[in-house]
């Protein structure tokens, strides 16, 4: 393929080279003449491990030259990779200058191109700048609209500075957010041959999965900084420590407790992270990550409040009770709280958890669990999903459905009315049913 990459710093002049080395044909696009000609002298204008020798190679083949000229590459290419800076704004939080200035320029060399073209955004850009920046811009300057005459994707890179090439090719994921399937069958075909995973997903979730990559990176290092700190304070190997916490590939090292839904709680969770505040104050140490998560995951319980009480319902139903799924332990439980907080507010509550009301048959005398249940949540819990689906307006669900159940609410969502899901327990189910669906994330 014919490919344009704009801008020649660390991520386009790596995936110019690796595409060329890849048998495409590309054309580099850079302002700075310094980088143009070094890259058509066959050399690299940084140093990354082996990027010369692929930037030498691709060169005397003839498949990678660079230049300044935005409509000759455009004119000679079927897809452009935006490839610019995006450096950090106190006013916006990412410069999109140079974004801005190439979506201009390419949206000019468009206006005098017939043939169908792909715009693809590499640079890490914060969610919403392609619907309310690139894409009008590319629309105001070729006169063509995107989704019909040009495509337009969202390609973000996952490359690391010392081991760019083999990141190239052998990345975690390649993702492309799309505005039509046009646009992303052309890009899916460009990365055919990259061996990875391959997700097509809308413009936003691909701007924003760069983010969240990166900002997990960061949250494991400060993470790890803070439990040596306490090591350090107690005389422990703290290598030792995380060498056996990473072994653990089901709950620390692993896609559990990473789904966006309710907050926590339970009896061990909030009480060893108060347990490790008392000994970091004890020993003057300041844990700035773990003392602000308490903090955040109350704070994320009165988004939720706020999200149910927010439509003024009359008679909510909670679907589960328990702080987990398939247990029917209400220590610290939130759904609790979330009841109690909706009682406060004189709103009706009716509660169907299949393992909480077991247990309230065999422990009739509240001497388990069942215990930590104020009594007014308690007159709450109904039977069946039948009976605490009846009448209720707003219906907050908080763990999984059984299929049959599933009906019930099925049958109960032909109203029209509304549920929240902070268990994604729904689905691809919620595109069948009638009424509001809000997923918490």
């Amino acid at each position: 393929m014919n490919i344009s990459v704009f801008g020649l710093g660390y991520v386009g002049c790596v995936t110019a080279a690796c595409l060329a080395d890849a048998g495409h044909k590309v054309i580099g696009v850079e302002i700075k003449r310094k980088k143009v000609d070094a890259l058509n002298e066959g050399r690299s204008p940084f140093f990354e491990p082996g990027l010369s020798e692929v930037i030498n190679r691709c060169a005397k083949q003839g498949t990678l030259r660079a230049t300044t000229d935005v409509e000759e590459a455009v004119r000679l290419s079927d897809i452009a990779l935006v490839c610019v800076g995006t450096p950090s704004s106190k006013e916006k939080g990412l410069q999109l200058d140079a974004v801005i200035q190439v979506c201009e320029g390419i949206g000019r060399a468009l206006s005098k191109k017939e043939e169908y073209f792909v715009v693809a955004m590499r640079s890490t850009v914060l969610p919403g700048t392609s619907l309310e920046y690139c894409i009008p811009i590319l629309e105001q300057f070729s006169g063509k609209r995107v989704g019909e005459d040009i495509g337009y994707c969202v390609n973000p890179e996952f490359l690391r500075e010392g081991s760019a090439i083999s990141d190239f090719h052998a990345p975690p994921f390649t993702i492309i957010g799309e505005r039509d399937a046009r646009s992303g069958d052309l890009l899916a075909r460009l990365w055919s041959f990259v061996q990875a995973p391959l997700y097509r997903v809308p413009l936003g979730v691909s701007e924003l999965v760069k983010y969240a990559s990166n900002a997990f990176h960061a949250l494991k290092i400060v993470f790890a900084n803070e439990i040596g700190s306490l090591c350090r304070a107690y005389g422990i190997d703290s290598n030792e420590v995380m060498r056996i916490f990473v072994s653990d590939t089901k709950s620390n090292i692993s896609s559990r407790y990473l789904r966006p839904g309710n907050a926590f709680g339970g009896s061990c969770l909030g009480k060893d992270l108060r347990a490790l505040q008392f000994v970091a104050k004890k020993t003057d140490i300041d844990l700035h990550l773990l003392n602000a998560i308490i903090p955040s995951n109350n704070a994320h319980r009165e988004r939720i409040a706020n999200l149910v009480l927010g439509s003024n319902p009359k008679r909510v139903c909670f679907v589960g009770l328990s702080f987990k799924e398939g247990t029917d332990d209400l220590r610290e439980s939130p759904a609790v709280q979330l009841v109690q907080r909706c009682l406060d507010e004189e709103v009706d509550v009716q509660i169907f958890d299949s393992d909480v009301l077991s247990s309230l048959y065999d422990d009739p005398h509240l001497k388990g669990t069942a215990q930590y249940m104020p009594d007014n949540v308690r007159s709450c819990i109904k039977s069946s999903m039948e009976e605490a689906l009846d009448g209720v307006d707003l219906v907050v669900i908080l763990k999984s459905i059984s299929e049959k159940d599933y009906l019930q609410l099925k049958k109960w969502a032909q109203s029209g009315r509304r549920i929240i899901d902070l268990y994604g327990t729904l689905g691809r189910n919620a595109e069948e049913l009638p009424c509001e669906i809000n997923i918490m994330g």
